[in-house]
Order: structure tokens, then C-alpha cells, then sequence
């Protein structure tokens, strides 16, 4: 299946406000309540599938492959953080995208992540199958 409604250039963007949840000493860094780089991957991972969902057809998703990322600086609980993802390349079913985020301050993150196209029904039946093993 050819997806020609998915190309560079695309651009999505959503806001998220820190919370205790999100951050350093939730995920294990006791000392450390500043946001956490795993939640600013799941942020930019949503982000990035907020870009392509409208375009695809009907049982068809993206899961992630790729991070190449840097986290620039730290943002404290109750600031905002805006996350921007843009389609750079598509390659059939794999896309790349450059991916930047703020908070009310600084730049705290650039860099890319691919996702791949999937039909989520042979998706699952490939998993489902693997976890049988």
C-alpha cells in the first residue's frame, strides 16, 4: 500500500504541563524532580503519531523504531512543555521526523525518530505469535 497523503513537511504540534508523574524521581532518580527524559520519548512518540493518524486508512498505525536525541535542559514541575514534530523523509512505510520541543524557557530537546507504517492486525498477529513461543 502506498501512503501519498504522508509527506515532508508535515507538522504537528501539542502542549503538555510537567507533573510529579513526569518526572526524574518518578522514573527512579530519586534526587532528581526535574522532567524526565522517558516521559519527554512517550511525549514526542505521541506527537509524532499525532502527525501522520489523520492520513492513514483505516487499521493502520505507526510504532517507533528510531531516538536520536539530546535533552538540552532541565524544566521544572508545573511549566509547560510544547513538543513539534515534522516529517523529514518518507521511505515507503518508514518515516523519519525532526522533532524539537520547549518549555517556557528554553529549547530542552532536538532531535529525530522514525516510525514505521504498520497494518495493526498482521502486526498483532506477529506478536501474539512471538509471545505463544
Amino acid at each position: 500500500m502506498e501512503f501519498k497523503n504522508i509527506v515532508p513537511g508535515m507538522t504537528f504540534e501539542k502542549e503538555f504541563i510537567v507533573e510529579e508523574g513526569d518526572t526524574a524521581a518518578h522514573f527512579g532518580n530519586d534526587r532528581v524532580p526535574v522532567f524526565a527524559s522517558p516521559r519527554l520519548i512517550s511525549w514526542i512518540e505521541g506527537t509524532a503519531i499525532g502527525t501522520v493518524a489523520p492520513f492513514l486508512p483505516e487499521g493502520w498505525e505507526t510504532v517507533g523504531t528510531t531516538f536520536n536525541l539530546s535533552h538540552l535542559a532541565a524544566t521544572p514541575v508545573g511549566m509547560k512543555v510544547r513538543v513539534v514534530t515534522e516529517v523529514t523523509e518518507v521511505k515507503g512505510k518508514l518515516l523519519t521526523y525532526s522533532v524539537k520541543a520547549y518549555d517556557e524557557v528554553d529549547k530542552i530537546c532536538e532531535g529525530t525518530h522514525g516510525r514505521a507504517i504498520i497494518e495493526l492486525d498482521k502486526f498483532l498477529g506477529r506478536v501474539n505469535k512471538k509471545g505463544n513461543k
